[in-house]
């Protein structure tokens, strides 16, 4: 082949390379963002929303810190509203990212093995120094390196970050699969180097830390509230993304030890926005004179995110729950119907799921895609994945489980689990028993009876209330036999369920495997989800490590509400839109006159 022919060759194919690489202020995971380059706003803001004003939120339990990326401490609500990120999310996109401290976005969609971020040049941190791409590798290299082990395990496949100038910064993946990633290093808050190059990183402290967000923290009161105010030079303030966001000057963190204390804070107007968690108190405690007298205003919004699964979390950890049979026998003794029907006022749905609510849900058999990614696995599977769709245990809400306590007993009776004497017991004679972690003290009562029909298969369980650093270190340690806990799940999984259910984190201390599952085909399975090309792929993978979770019987699943019950002192107002995927709050604003009112109004209650 001749010199000229080869020089125009190379030549071609740096052109074609050249034109594969798109520039854009957005990235989507699948297909395309919404909203065009030179959008104005996001469409369920309001542009011109009036700007002043104070918002009290509610915060539980207490704090000791405000690094929030480290496994030390309880760091206190709200350190997002310090820093800013790459990009940003759309509230009313599955999984689209627009620019905030990142101007444009560089990458080749048919290789997601790298992407290079070009930072705002206008971007500064709140000490006037501006947010460079040195800063952003350094925010990479110091996580990965001190940082909490889900923040590690969700960085552990970057290969690189290179600040290829002061505003070019370049990330190279391990994985050339891993498509989400790339997205994902966008959403982390990035860190000013100068700053803490000069500071202890993985240590629990009290100090006001500098970062490029919209609010400044601004007050502590250990154990009692946090405020932040809005910075008035915010370099972000009129940036599409943040156009009608971020409008009240002053947002409050309350603090409470408990729950129930709280909702007495929100009634006496000690703050002023919640999202009711507790379907009683929804149900029968929205009467106070507040609400009667049109101060206090409430109203349900659809959630059309996945519900994500609550529910009773066994550590396989214990050689007590090693046995599936065992957990799945348990799982008869939690008599949902007649919680929901006396305890929740038929507030909630059933938890068949770890995606309800969604498309991501396995729906009756595999389908032939599913079982392509099944059926390598088949002889390391529950042979129900592919035979059976998983229903949890249904009764008919009277309170006698007798049918269902026979059925456990039978699954118990296979496991090697007798009853002598009136308690379980195995072949050497040791009593079934165990602990319940609970951190929350109104969660007694909704777990009280599922201890009490587990009695009657002879298993002795305690319940155990701890305050919340308690809880934390104990979970962060997996010192405990079950827990209630919550996965939340997205529309558009990926990289995080490594963390809840991979194999390496199962034995990582503060990270999010709270079960310690260890299998080959969800990891498989995993990779297959962080992998997916398409949408019809992800979903795909997904319902089938929906099954497999399913069978494994890893959780007894609780209950979910397809709704926010949102409660709200009337001065706060909301654009017309509401996102789809969220309450929205940082978009509402104070209405100046209505809130002078409420104020006084609050002082009497």
């Amino acid at each position: 082949m001749n010199k000229l022919l080869c020089t125009t060759l190379l030549s071609l194919t740096v052109s074609m390379s050249h034109a594969a690489v798109v520039v854009s202020n957005s990235i989507a995971l699948h297909g395309k963002p919404a909203m065009p380059d030179n959008f104005r706003s996001f469409s369920y803001a309001r542009p011109d929303a009036p700007k002043g004003g104070e918002l009290r939120l509610r915060a539980l339990g207490t704090f000791d810190s405000t690094n929030a990326f480290i496994n030390k401490g309880n760091a206190v609500e709200g350190t997002d509203y310090i820093y800013d990120s790459l990009t940003v999310a759309a509230l009313d996109e599955p999984f689209s990212r627009y620019g905030l401290l990142a101007e444009k976005i560089e990458r080749d969609p048919e290789d997601p093995s790298w992407i290079t971020y070009h930072l705002n040049p206008a971007a500064r941190f709140s000490d006037g120094s501006p947010v460079t791409a040195e800063d952003v590798a350094f925010t990479f290299d110091l996580i990965r390196k001190e940082g909490a082990p889900n923040l590690r395990n969700y960085y552990s496949e970057i290969s690189k970050v290179e600040a290829l100038d002061k505003q070019r910064v370049k990330f190279t993946f391990k994985n050339k699969n891993n498509r989400e990633l790339s997205l994902i290093v966008g959403e982390q808050s990035i860190l000013p180097k100068n700053y803490w190059s000069k500071h202890t990183f993985n240590s629990t402290n009290l100090d006001i830390p500098v970062g490029s967000g919209p609010y400044l923290l601004t007050r502590l009161d250990p154990g009692k509230s946090a405020t932040y105010t809005r910075n008035p030079k915010y370099w972000a303030a009129n940036l599409p993304v943040n156009r009608g966001k971020f409008n009240v000057d002053t947002i409050r963190f309350v603090y409470y030890q408990d729950i129930t204390v709280s909702f007495e804070g929100f009634k006496a107007g000690q703050y002023d926005f919640l999202v009711e968690s507790k379907a009683k108190t929804w149900a029968t405690e929205y009467k106070f004179p507040a609400v009667q007298q049109g101060l206090v205003k409430k109203f349900e919004q659809p959630n059309l995110n996945p519900a994500g699964m609550q529910g009773f979390v066994y550590n396989l950890r214990r050689p007590l729950f090693q046995d599936r049979r065992v957990r799945q026998a348990l799982a008869y003794a939690f008599d949902f119907e007649w919680s929901n029907r006396n305890l929740f006022f038929n507030a909630y749905s059933r938890s068949q799921s770890y995606f309800d609510n969604s498309e991501l849900a396995a729906k009756g058999l595999p389908s032939p895609a599913e079982l392509a990614l099944l059926n390598p696995f088949k002889a390391q599977l529950p042979p129900e994945v592919f035979t059976t769709p998983y229903q949890a245990p249904k009764s008919d809400g009277s309170g006698n489980v007798r049918a269902n306590l026979m059925a456990a007993q039978k699954l118990l009776q296979s496991a090697g689990w007798n009853i002598r004497d009136g308690k379980l017991v195995n072949a050497k004679n040791e009593p079934f028993k165990f602990e319940i972690l609970l951190v929350q003290p109104e969660f007694v009562r909704i777990v009280e009876p599922f201890v009490k029909n587990l009695s009657r298969l002879g298993i002795e369980v305690s319940i155990r209330p701890v305050d919340s650093s308690q809880y934390i270190n104990r979970e962060r340690e997996f010192d405990f036999d079950m827990v209630v806990e919550g996965f939340a799940q997205s529309l558009s999984p990926g990289n995080e369920q490594r963390g809840y259910w991979g194999s390496q984190s199962a034995g990582i201390p503060g990270s999010h495997n709270l079960s310690g599952i260890k299998s080959a085909a969800v990891d498989a399975l995993v990779d297959r989800i962080v992998g997916a090309r398409t949408r019809e792929e992800l979903v795909t993978a997904t319902r089938a490590l929906d099954r497999v979770l399913l069978w494994n019987h890893l959780v007894i699943p609780q209950y979910h509400n397809r709704s926010y019950r949102i409660a709200y002192w009337d001065y706060l107002e909301q654009p017309a839109v509401k996102p789809k995927y969220s309450p929205g709050l940082d978009f509402w604003w104070a209405n100046a006159a209505k809130q002078a009112r409420i104020r006084a109004a609050q002082g009497k209650q």
